[in-house]
């Protein structure tokens, strides 16, 4: 082990060190940069090797967001953070947590698309494992270093559906690193406990085939038994090197999302994050919206646009709230209204997939409807006929909650909850601005990417965004702090409840549906705290003798601050 935290005779954390000189400060997890003290420095051989004079932190910080703020655009601002995290982890935690409302879209959505796309480019040093159908049998191998004994958590992905962008192939390593800074920086989990993860099964994705410059391994996608086989020895691999860990997929293509749910869900603590996590935090938002239109969630009326993983994923969880208020699963799955490409889904569609078919519409309950084409029921028709109290998008399709069909909405609706969800902004199902205009201000927004101030009632108000940041770090704080055996459903909807709980609309209705993002670690620890009972009450995790959950929990929350060093 390079470093070890230990404890003083009198209860003062330091951390027991092996490297020294330039192996120190080329470690991203350790070098204080010009932080060191002067008896660190004698210690560790670094007299020389940085400017003598000592800073702290704060001073850092400073610094650092002096540059961050120097930089002409969110691409060059996204570079100069990776390198931050890339050279000092410590430091870049704590810029981040400082202005974290700030940063938040330059490490994540809506810039790491960007990023993303820009990946081959812009590439500078390693961050996590790549591991390519090549290189298939030596997955033992790659995990076996000791560099990963610490790790507990792993979000992985193909790259093949990068928020609403598409196939990105080996550039999609930008989400699992950039999901994993949210980890720490919402929810504690310390960095050296995290793990990226790329499996490169080659890219479809022409542009990037074609260029010099790609990164990953130019070959058209393996499809099929291939895929399967590949990923089956993957998660084998995971399971013996980890037995504890929790396996989060990202961005995987709608027909390998859920099939990949559905197979490994029960063989480790495992979830996927578009599907489940999206789920959640749109949930616990619409339950903190219901504090505020005062129409109970088992009359909602719920139109979703985007009948893929995500739009199923959050339709399921409504619709177990709904069943656990009261309603028959019939009936709570006629109050759904799932619009794809071809349309509003009906029961006698036969290309539909198995998570799909639960909120398929029987035809003849639309006897009534005058639409234009009874074949390809629109959007437009949906709002005109079934008057949905909640819209939701998550679709792609940038601006197809047109002016008309708000307006429609509106109409048939005293506060319309309308959650244009994509990702990123460009791919906005709408504006949150122009939807307060359609409503006459009385819609209830959230939104999936970051979106300015907008104006209520003659004042400037925060859009709430819908961020899942809201609600995986905290699931992955409690999975880990009780070492929860499988994920659940349950889980999650303690999560999006949790979440709910936190919302200032609680309090006064014409507040936020969502606690800003100064706020995200109290939300995280109570996510994390309602997950970790949930799971020990269902007989899948477990609390260590002579502590409260509470304590267990917030010990499990690092501070990214510098400790004393000492060299073993």
């Amino acid at each position: 082990m390079d470093f070890e935290l230990s404890l003083t005779a009198d209860n003062k954390l330091y951390i027991k060190i092996s490297l020294t000189g330039y192996a120190l400060l080329s470690n991203p997890l350790l070098n204080k940069g010009m932080a060191f003290t002067r008896s660190e420095r004698e210690e560790l051989g670094l007299i020389g090797l940085i400017p003598p004079h000592e800073i702290n932190l704060s001073i850092q910080i400073a610094r650092s967001y002096e540059t961050f703020q120097s930089k002409s655009s969110d691409l060059e601002k996204y570079i100069y953070l990776r390198d931050l995290q890339d050279s000092n982890e410590t430091l870049f935690y704590s810029l981040l947590c400082k202005h974290i409302t700030e940063l938040m879209p330059i490490v994540y959505t809506p810039v790491v698309g960007l990023g993303c796309q820009r990946y081959s480019h812009i590439y500078r040093r390693p961050r996590g494992i790549y591991i390519s159908y090549p290189d298939a049998a030596d997955i033992d191998t790659i995990l076996a270093h000791p560099r990963f004994d610490r790790v507990k958590v792993i979000v992985v992905s193909d790259g093949e559906r990068i928020l609403g962008l598409g196939d990105q192939g080996a550039g999609g390593m930008g989400i699992p690193i950039g999901k994993l800074a949210l980890y720490t920086a919402c929810a504690g989990i310390h960095p050296s406990t995290t793990l990226p993860i790329l499996l490169d099964t080659g890219t479809n994705n022409a542009e990037l085939l074609n260029d010099p410059l790609y990164v990953g391994w130019h070959h058209q996608r393996i499809r099929g038994k291939e895929y399967d086989d590949f990923l089956a020895t993957f998660v084998t691999a995971v399971i013996k090197r980890f037995p504890h860990v929790l396996l989060q997929w990202e961005d995987f293509a709608q027909q390998n999302a859920n099939p990949i749910l559905e197979r490994y869900r029960n063989k480790l603590c495992t979830f996927n994050d578009d599907i489940q996590g999206t789920a959640a935090v749109a949930a616990g938002t619409l339950f903190a919206a219901i504090k505020v239109t005062g129409t109970p969630l088992r009359d909602q009326r719920i139109a979703v646009v985007g009948a893929g993983s995500a739009g199923c994923g959050i339709s399921n969880l409504i619709m177990h709230a709904m069943i656990e208020e009261g309603l028959s699963v019939e009936d709570a799955a006629s109050r759904f209204y799932l619009i794809d490409r071809t349309g509003l889904l009906t029961s006698d569609m036969p290309e539909l997939l198995s998570f799909q078919k639960p909120f398929a519409q029987e035809r003849n309950s639309l006897i009534t409807w005058n639409c234009s084409d009874p074949n390809n029921i629109s959007l437009k028709d949906v709002v005109t006929h079934a008057k949905p109290t909640l819209l939701i998008g998550v679709s792609g399709q940038a601006g197809i909650f047109t002016e008309e069909i708000i307006k429609i909405m509106a109409k048939n609706v005293d506060r319309p909850v309308i959650f244009p969800l994509s990702n990123p902004t460009t791919q906005s199902e709408a504006i949150p601005s122009d939807l307060m205009a359609w409503t006459n201000e009385r819609a209830i927004i959230g939104t999936g990417s970051p979106f300015g101030l907008i104006t209520k009632k003659g004042i400037l108000f925060r859009v709430d965004q819908t961020n899942n940041c809201y609600i995986f770090p905290g699931i992955g704080l409690g999975l880990i702090a009780v070492k929860a055996k499988f994920v659940t459903d349950k889980m999650f909807m303690a999560a999006a409840f949790a979440l709910a709980d936190c919302s200032p609309a609680k309090v006064n209705p014409e507040a936020n549906l969502l606690p800003p993002l100064t706020e995200i670690r109290q939300v995280s620890f109570k996510v994390a705290y309602a997950v970790a009972q949930e799971a020990i009450s269902a007989g899948l995790g477990k609390l260590p003798t002579g502590i409260t959950l509470e304590q267990h929990i917030r010990n499990k929350m690092w501070e990214p601050e510098y400790l004393p060093y000492k060299k073993v």
